[in-house]
């Protein structure tokens, strides 16, 4: 025979007007949920005359601009191009100047092709890593093993740009150290308040960016206003570039 253990549960169903004697209880399940949408309507305006009024207008304050730099200003053009005198230096337009900037320190194959590719490289394949969305704050957990990795990478960084061109590259150097001191400060400081504190919240991405865009204006400029003839180091004003 089967024990009593092993018999089906009865159950039984009391009606009563009294809850304390006869409590009822429900389960309710739920299918999905869509989200509460907000089906206000939100106000709308038409692309013209609402948009290309104000497009209209800037581009009006802008050729405006440009009209009182002119009457101020004399464009600095140099003689009639003589495809039989090439000018010392042979500057291309200041957006490259960067890049020329590089050819001083590095073989054309690379400051040409190989930087400006990893560079490209890097933007095609960012979107598929963790991109740190919520941006989270780069020093607050585990301090000072990050503290030693910024370090040790600083070091070999300076290593390659100090020591596999022709010339130290410190256009890139300096903004290194410069950003890698600037970020070692909240690390450093017991209470992070104030621009401190600032600095502190700033996630990985922030300095990495800031450093590749200091690194970028340093060279342009220097390409641009501190570099004379045979491509020499030079002061503006001492060379008449300016």
């Amino acid at each position: 025979m089967k024990s009593s253990s092993s018999r089906a549960p009865q159950f039984r169903l009391d009606a009563d007007d009294n809850a304390r004697r006869a409590p009822v209880r429900l389960v309710v399940v739920q299918g999905d949920r869509e989200p509460a949408v907000d089906e206000a309507d939100e106000d709308l305006v038409m692309t013209v005359p609402h948009l290309v009024v104000r497009e209209l207008i800037a581009l009006l304050a802008l050729s405006l601009g440009l009209v009182f730099l002119s009457i101020a200003f004399d464009a600095p053009l140099e003689e009639i191009a003589n495809p039989q005198k090439t000018p010392n230096p042979a500057k291309a337009p200041w957006y490259f100047l960067g890049l020329q900037e590089l050819l001083h320190y590095y073989p054309p194959i690379v400051s040409g092709v190989l930087m400006p590719g990893l560079v490209i490289l890097a933007l095609v394949v960012i979107p598929y890593f963790d991109i740190n969305l919520k941006r989270t704050a780069f020093w607050h957990p585990r301090t000072l093993a990050k503290l030693a990795g910024v370090w040790a990478a600083v070091a070999a960084l300076s290593g390659i740009f100090l020591f596999t061109g022709s010339h130290p590259v410190w256009p890139v150097v300096g903004p290194l150290w410069f950003i890698a001191a600037v970020m070692t400060l909240p690390a450093l400081a017991p209470n992070r308040m104030g621009w401190l504190g600032w600095l502190g919240d700033r996630s990985l991405a922030f300095w990495i960016f800031s450093w590749f865009t200091l690194a970028a204006v340093a060279l342009t400029v220097i390409g641009v206003a501190f570099r004379g003839p045979g491509w020499e180091f030079t002061l503006p004003w001492r060379d008449g570039l300016y």
